[in-house]
């Protein structure tokens, strides 16, 4: 079940950084999108604690969820982009993560290592010095 946020994201534009010259420099295109967890009407209260938790360096002190995009050289290929990652961060914060379940090591993965330290013993045992009073 995908959860579709994009209607409760405040955006506010501000111009980018990095090359572009004067363009860059008159043209807000970086993208930064605000989503607030708690008057979210999308989500349940056991979702919301699951984002606070998977999600709190990105959850600011008001309670939004940041996210900035200055990728696109448009304001509205940005505030797309702005979109999508929100949507994919809480739609991956509330997936339950799946139990593993223990499984029992083979008898026969048991046995094949105790033939290994058997063998790595003999090895060793061939190794070893003549001890001539073991001759006596």
């Amino acid at each position: 079940m995908k959860i579709d946020i994009s209607k409760e994201i405040l955006f506010k534009t501000a111009r980018s950084g990095g090359k572009g010259g004067q363009h860059v420099n008159k043209v807000e295109t970086m993208v930064e999108g605000r989503w607030h967890i708690l008057q979210s009407n999308f989500i349940t209260d056991e979702q919301k604690n699951l984002i606070y938790e998977k999600l709190k360096n990105k959850i600011n002190a008001e309670g939004f969820l940041l996210v900035k995009s200055q990728q696109s050289r448009t304001q509205l290929g940005n505030k797309d982009l702005v979109i999508k990652k929100l949507n994919d961060l809480v739609n991956m914060a509330i997936q339950k993560k799946k139990i593993r379940i223990a499984t029992k090591t083979p008898n026969a993965v048991i046995e094949k290592r105790i033939d290994l330290k058997k063998q790595q013993s003999a090895q060793k045992q061939i190794r070893k010095k003549i001890n001539p009073q073991d001759y006596s």
